[in-house]
């Protein structure tokens, strides 16, 4: 009688996509190709890819103002907050936005069953209570730590942003709230300019490499851990410190994101932390760079989830 495989849960919204103009620098492609590739990988069988549900108005209110959750759901965005934003006003990215951010719910549920879980998309640390910027509409690590939170499933939560970009909208969401301990180790000198604190922050000096970066990840992120004292982390792993990429000022490898790939997990594993994952910034090009990145995390993931290497 053989035995059914263990399968790590990842979720997928690329269906959900919104219309931009040919000259647009976000790579809207991205989510597609890595839902693509992780289908055609070779540990594909161990994966259960899933279609999120959308967050609803009561997920995001937990972290949003009604206010501006409304205006993005109606099309009534001034111009302002749309320029902020980065993306134009359409239906389209109401439900994408919606779906990404019900993805990061959904694989936060899921870490704390199978421990680790991955949502496709996700990442989008610069929306703010009253507001989005820099191609965030919703927070889905808040609004997924929030719902965890409200449900009883856990009482404390580390997000662990580790994105090119310092996770803005994320420390402000959570400056007033000790359930939540939030990380970020960023280019000092990139977006955004203003950059409220975190509970822990790691800036680092333009064009740092594997070596040095490493260092302080490995020095900062058991600290981040010590002090939660969480019951499940959001891991943000962006592939945007990368070499190549577009909008990134650092100098990471393929080889230095994977062994922050692994280190992280490593911690988790070790603490007997539940971890959902999500992709975070990634603007490489050629695209396929982020997208090789992004799939180096989510089969480190898999392996986390089914305990095989």
């Amino acid at each position: 009688m053989s035995v059914e495989k263990v399968k790590a849960r990842v979720y997928h919204s690329d269906r959900y996509t919104l219309p931009l103009p040919e000259w647009h620098r976000f790579p809207m492609r991205k989510y597609a190709l890595l839902r693509q590739q992780v289908e055609r990988a070779a540990w594909s069988d161990r994966v259960r890819l899933l279609e999120p549900p959308a967050a609803s108005d009561a997920d995001l209110e937990r972290v949003h103002d009604p206010g501006y959750v409304r205006r993005v759901a109606t099309g009534g965005l001034r111009p302002e907050e749309e320029r902020e934003i980065g993306l134009p006003w359409s239906e389209g990215l109401v439900e994408r936005s919606r779906r990404s951010t019900g993805g990061t719910i959904a694989a936060a549920r899921a870490a704390l069953e199978d421990f680790a879980s991955v949502n496709l998309a996700g990442g989008t640390h610069h929306a703010h209570v009253h507001k989005g910027a820099g191609y965030c509409v919703f927070n889905d690590a808040a609004v997924a730590a929030r719902a965890l939170l409200a449900e009883g499933r856990v009482e404390r939560v580390v997000i662990l942003d580790c994105d090119v970009h310092h996770g803005d909208g994320t420390a402000a969401i959570f400056a007033d709230d000790p359930r939540v301990f939030t990380y970020s180790i960023h280019s000092a000198k990139n977006y955004p300019m203003r950059k409220p604190p975190s509970d822990l922050d790691v800036p680092l000096p333009d064009g740092i490499g594997d070596t040095d970066y490493l260092a302080r990840l490995e020095e900062t992120v058991p600290q981040a851990l010590d002090r939660a004292g969480a019951n499940l982390a959001i891991y943000l792993a962006g592939a945007d410190p990368y070499e190549g990429d577009r909008l990134g000022r650092l100098k990471l490898t393929k080889e230095g994101l994977r062994r922050r790939d692994a280190f992280i997990f490593a911690e988790c594993r070790r603490r007997m932390l539940p971890v959902a994952v999500t992709m975070a910034g990634g603007y490489a090009e050629p695209i396929e760079d982020t997208v090789e990145i992004q799939l180096a995390t989510v089969r480190a993931a898999v392996a986390l989830a089914v305990g095989r290497d």
